[in-house]
């Protein structure tokens, strides 16, 4: 889920210019006439809303990820049952881009100008979502909660209709840097880092608390299958704590080569990364089954801003069992699919605040005007207005156990750059008994 920069705008510029030409030839300079729509919104029938996502099915960023589009259907098909949202029922269509901005720019076309979708809702990864923003931009397509922490998606004066979900690794790195810095402050500390935006916004937010700490700083290109030579060189400069801005591949891979080095410091993983069944099946393969689990991550500190499927005690979880049991398939509930459960209930509440008439324009207007307001599974509450399109504000620390996580602070909130960190005071509410959010529609703008 993360940034390639310099091959950003090259792949953005292409993909603008595709769409360009393919709503000129399709549609006439004009687009999609009313001649052909009725003037209705693009998406938008009396019955139904279609809304699309583009995910990596198959490839490399496959595992896990693969699993968060199922987790939505599911959430969408449970409200669905029960009438739907002001009496539409919720389409949602996801299409595979490998995880290659080639293939994202192709099936966000499809899913705009074939499929009409009335929004873009999910969209995985920094690299291969930020070639399709200028693209949504300038067809005017709501592309909500964007499945990335990058701080792309906030950007509400160059993309007034892009909008962040989950907490963004900068407050990540600020939060566990501020952990560090209070518990371990005589600690020698190095940096794993992917090497784009995901390692430099974790990064810029850990050395805000533990910059003089910082004894190296290590990076790796997402296309490598190796990361001894950067293991190596931590270990040499004496790191006792070893942070890793990881996705769970290059975690699994962290872990091999530090066995291979009898590298043993203190492990720390951003959320993105620490998923122990996931990392527990790619060491295995990765090992050729010589680790079958991941036991070595135990002890491991990360952050959590959603409850896990481990959690039976928590009231989401258990709701996101009862959904998965009544329209999921055969396979396990697993996090990745919780993750798009919870997204799936936030779009849930901006599309019952759009009202009963949906447009475009007003679902990103009831998202900056209440969405800041919504309650749901996350921790921390969103930092939506029209000011900020930025995602979940917080996170708790966690370490990682055998079964699942121990949590070792409250949940902690802040925002980008110099704001403070300050122990959230909200209590989080339980979900509806119905399992559906009930928000009121935004009044009409003047």
């Amino acid at each position: 889920m993360r940034a390639e920069p310099r091959a950003r705008g090259l792949l953005r510029t292409l993909a603008a210019g595709v769409a360009a030409a393919l709503l000129l030839s399709a549609c006439g300079a004009g687009g999609r006439g009313e001649e052909e729509s009725g003037g209705a919104e693009p998406g938008v029938t009396d019955d139904t809303v279609t809304v699309g996502a583009h995910f990596p099915l198959t490839g490399v960023a496959a595992p896990g990820y693969s699993e968060i589009p199922t987790g939505a259907k599911a959430y969408f098909d449970f409200v669905n049952a029960q009438g739907g949202v002001h009496g539409r029922t919720i389409e949602y269509l996801y299409k595979d881009d490998a995880y290659n901005p080639t293939n994202t720019s192709q099936v966000t076309n499809e899913l705009v100008l074939s499929d009409e979708i009335f929004a873009m809702v999910g969209g995985l990864g920094t690299p291969t979502h930020s070639a399709v923003l200028d693209f949504l931009r300038d067809n005017e397509v709501p592309d909500l909660f964007v499945s990335s922490g990058s701080l792309l998606w906030d950007q509400p004066e160059t993309y007034p209709g892009t909008f962040g979900w989950q907490s963004d690794y900068e407050i990540e790195g600020k939060i566990l840097g501020k952990y560090l810095a209070e518990n371990l402050p005589d600690a020698k500390v190095g940096l794993l880092l992917q090497d784009d935006d995901f390692g430099d916004d974790g990064e810029k937010g850990i050395r805000a608390y533990v910059d003089s700490q910082i004894v190296a700083a290590q990076r790796y290109a997402p296309t490598t299958n190796d990361v001894t030579p950067q293991i190596s060189a931590l270990k040499d400069a004496g790191a006792e704590v070893v942070v890793g801005f990881t996705v769970p591949s290059f975690t699994a891979l962290s872990q091999l080569a530090a066995q291979r080095l009898d590298f043993r410091p203190q492990w720390v993983y951003s959320n993105v990364g620490s998923d122990s069944a996931l990392v527990g099946s790619l060491l295995s393969r990765f090992s050729e089954g010589a680790v079958d689990d991941a036991s070595s991550l135990e002890g491991a500190l990360t952050t959590e801003y959603l409850s896990g499927v481990e959690d039976t005690d928590d009231p989401w979880v258990r709701l996101w069992h009862r959904v998965w049991d009544e329209h999921g398939g055969d396979d396990e509930l697993t996090n990745y699919r919780i993750y798009g459960m919870a997204q799936a209930y936030t779009f849930v509440q901006a599309l019952q605040a759009t009202g009963p008439d949906p447009t475009r324009d007003g679902l990103v207007r009831a998202l900056e005007t209440v969405g800041g307001e919504f309650t749901g599974p996350t921790f921390a509450p969103f930092r939506y207005s029209a000011d900020s399109h930025a995602g979940v504000s917080g996170v708790q620390v966690a370490k990682i156990v055998k079964g699942g996580s121990e949590a070792l602070t409250p949940v902690l909130l802040t925002d980008n750059g110099d704001a403070p960190i300050t122990e959230s005071t909200g209590e989080h509410a339980p979900p509806p008994d119905n399992g559906v959010p009930d928000v009121k529609p935004v009044e009409p703008a003047n």
